[in-house]
């Protein structure tokens, strides 16, 4: 086995696309393939890998814009949360896991930005594909208070049982850099260092004048 793990520019606003693979059975699959999944195919056939899924963290349209384009070059089915608006061809429910050539990729539920929505953890390399529920920095938006306690407890699930050292590939480049680690997360993030969920929503609601405070875009 030999990973192939790219990070992907799909464009929208600031939106990454990947494709995760194994070199050596030529299997591989893309994740939200957006606004560019002839980009995202394009990767995926240098590399030599052939397309087994279209994967989708969430439902939202700038994260399967690309869905159908994608399905047509591949021939892959689109693969999501079995509650994602679109209805996937393959269902994955929280610990379900999807292999990829050696690979296997863990799909955790993480409901809060919405309600279908998944992180894809690759087990051998400690990969992170956090969608819109973890930035580089921030979190992913919510509409209603509920909604924002739930992703609350969706990030304290990962900070328990995911190593330091898990790197963190988000759904958009809204942080200081493309990427990160839980480690550099759990010290740097302000979100992550709320002591409650109390404290968290006072976050949130400050974040504009936290925000002009701190220097952050």
């Amino acid at each position: 086995m030999r990973l192939i793990f790219e990070q992907v520019r799909t464009g929208g606003d600031r939106n990454f696309g990947y494709l995760i693979g194994d070199r050596e059975l030529g299997e591989g699959v893309l994740i939200d393939p957006s606004y560019s999944p002839e980009l995202l195919v394009e990767r995926a056939t240098v590399q030599g890998l052939r397309v087994t899924h279209i994967v989708n963290t969430h439902g939202h349209a700038d994260h399967t814009e690309g869905n159908a384009t994608a399905v047509s070059l591949t021939g892959a089915p689109v693969a999501a949360h079995p509650d994602a608006p679109l209805r996937p061809d393959v269902a994955l429910s929280d610990g379900h896991e999807l292999t990829v050539g050696a690979l296997r990729v863990r799909c955790l539920h993480t409901p809060g930005h919405c309600d279908d929505h998944l992180v894809l953890c690759e087990l051998g390399h400690d990969l992170l594909v956090t969608g819109d529920l973890l930035f580089v920095g921030k979190v992913g938006g919510t509409k209603t208070e509920a909604d924002a306690r739930t992703e609350w407890g969706s990030l304290q699930n990962l900070l328990e049982s995911l190593p330091n050292e898990t790197t963190v590939w988000p759904g958009h480049d809204y942080g200081a850099r493309p990427s990160s680690t839980i480690g550099l997360e759990r010290k740097t993030n302000p979100f992550l260092q709320c002591v409650d969920a109390d404290a968290f929503l006072q976050l949130r609601s400050d974040w504009p004048d936290y925000k002009q405070r701190m220097g952050l875009r």
